[in-house]
């Protein structure tokens, strides 16, 4: 197994239609204003750019972002990372009950030396920062859908 190695798979149901839900979600550059832990998201040309999250655990990850499909009839939205992060993750927005359900799939490799080092103790830890940063952003996009 590769300690560095990480797939992660977030399923939220939302209060939205599923068209307003992927508006909001395939604007990566506006995460900060309803996602606590994206501190900085800097678009370098639309298609590319770079982001600072950072969730409970004290440090930043520094990612590289590169759009590499976007399909609004679809409502996917995927890109590849690169940094600290080095992979690719996609948003899928679909129908569900009366509003709609998002689900966030990331496959990456752990580049930050730091988290290298910590790779086999530090896996659970960086596993349960992830799921809490997950449920902050569900939560502050829910909050923020309150106006739709």
């Amino acid at each position: 197994m590769d300690w560095n190695h990480y797939r992660f798979v977030s399923t939220w149901d939302l209060p939205a239609p599923p068209d307003t839900v992927y508006r909001i979600l395939e604007r990566a550059d506006e995460y900060p204003r309803w996602w606590p832990q994206f501190r900085e998201v800097a678009s370098a040309d639309g298609v590319t750019g770079s982001t600072r999250i950072r969730a409970f655990l004290p440090y930043e990850l520094v990612i590289t972002v590169r759009e590499s499909r976007r399909d609004p009839r679809a409502r996917v939205v995927e890109a590849v990372l690169g940094g600290d992060l080095v992979g690719w993750a996609r948003w899928t927005v679909t129908p569900h009950g009366d509003g709609s359900r998002a689900v966030y799939e990331q496959e990456v490799e752990v580049r930050r030396r730091l988290m290298r080092l910590l790779a086999v103790p530090g896996r659970p830890v960086f596993r349960a920062n992830h799921a809490l940063m997950m449920r902050a952003g569900r939560r502050g996009l829910v909050a923020g859908l309150g106006g739709v």
